[in-house]
């Protein structure tokens, strides 16, 4: 088999092609930057809209559950006198809340406690 060689056209300088070479990685890192900008920049425009959505569906939400909460103590004063069925959906409301925190509380000590064992 013949033996085929290479020329090598040394017209450029060791520091010529290092400098070359740091400036294409300089080139490669700011594109790549831009690029994730950009996918970032598309990522917001595409969930703002949804996100935007799903605010004014929590406040209208809890509208809803104010006016629903006024209609069982105007439906209790039926019953009861005005102040007292207040006081009965008001209290009823603290104590699920009480629970629902407190449950909460327990659960994220018990991952914490998981997450600490793991490490």
């Amino acid at each position: 088999m013949p033996e085929t060689r290479m020329t090598v056209n040394s017209e450029r300088t060791l520091p010529e092609v290092i400098n070359h070479i740091a400036g294409n990685i300089q080139e490669i890192i700011g594109s790549e930057f831009q690029l994730a900008k950009t996918e970032i920049k598309d990522g917001i425009s595409k969930t703002s809209t949804p996100a935007a959505t799903l605010g004014v569906g929590l406040v209208i939400s809890f509208f809803a559950l104010g006016f629903l909460l006024l209609a069982a103590v105007y439906a209790l004063s039926i019953v009861m006198a005005a102040w007292l069925a207040a006081l009965f959906v008001g209290a009823t409301l603290a104590i699920a809340s009480i629970a629902l925190i407190s449950s909460g509380v327990r659960k994220l000590k018990r991952i914490n406690v998981l997450l600490e064992k793991n490490c």
